[in-house]
Parts: C-alpha cells; structure tokens; sequence
C-alpha cells in the first residue's frame, strides 16, 4: 500500500504577488469574500493553512462601493468606548459619506478573516485599501484584476 503525503509549503518558498482592485460600483460582500481568499493565500495550490501563502491587495475607489438592499440605512456598526453605558453605533451610509469610507470594506475584509491569532493579523496587514484612485504602490508592479466583470452579480448599478 503506497502513502501519500500533503506537501506542506515551506516560508523560504513562498513568493508573495501584488494585485490591484477598482471597487468602483462593486458589492461589498462579494469583494471582501474575494480580497480575504487571496490575502490567506487560499487561491494557490501550495496552500497551506499555518504558513502566509496570500498575495498584498491594494483596493482603489472604496468610496465607491455599493451596498445592495437597505443595508446604506440600515446596516449599523457598533463599536464600545470600553466605558459602562459607552456603545456607540454608526450606519454606513454616514461611514462612507464621512471622513475614512474605506473603513466599510476594511471591516468587511477584517470579519472574514480567522479570528484573533497573528497569522491572520500579518495577512490583514497586506491589505491597504485607498479612498480615490491613487496609490502608492506602482513600484511593486501590481497586476490589475477586473473583479466587476468576473461574474454580473459582482456589481450594482443604481
């Protein structure tokens, strides 16, 4: 009887790329599903669940994002001051219209991810998500990724 053995990657061997991702028009969800699966690296064949295999993602437009439903009034984000009585809440709506909209999608990415443990903190770490168009990162040579045209449910007109 012939044993197989799982190839478990090895840090030395990995090669971590660079993309870029326009979330002009794009749903929220879809994207931060799809920006989590590549900062954990899971889209490669050498995966492997203790080692950072993921690639850095730059997101441009997060102030253009869309929320499909009711969700720009009634999707509320709660967070705690740390004081009794101190829970404070925000709609997305206001988030995205205020001073830091790509925090909607940093949230979104942040919940996706496994919880609590600094693998999943380092892989995070790849992500910068930028408000505008510009970015700082050309001279890593990012490969551009059409998200919106990958499926017609990616992406919310009105």
């Amino acid at each position: 009887m012939r044993t197989t053995s799982t190839r478990s990657a090895k840090v030395s061997e990995i090669t971590h790329g660079w993309i870029v991702v326009d979330a002009e028009g794009v749903v929220v969800g879809r994207l931060a599903s799809f920006i989590a699966l590549r900062l954990r690296g899971k889209h490669r064949a050498d995966f492997t669940p203790h080692i950072d295999t993921g690639d850095h993602v730059v997101v441009i437009n997060a102030e253009k994002v869309s929320l499909t439903g009711k969700k720009m009034t009634d999707k509320i984000y709660y967070r705690h001051t740390g004081y009794p009585g101190g829970i404070k809440e925000r709609v997305a709506g206001k988030v995205l219209g205020g001073k830091h909209p790509e925090r909607v999608l940093e949230k979104a990415v942040e919940r996706m991810m496994p919880k609590e443990s600094p693998l999943a903190r380092k892989q995070l770490g790849k992500l910068r998500v930028y408000a505008g168009t510009d970015h700082p990162h050309a001279a890593q040579n990012p490969v551009s990724i059409d998200f919106k045209s990958k499926n017609r449910k990616n992406s919310r007109t009105a």
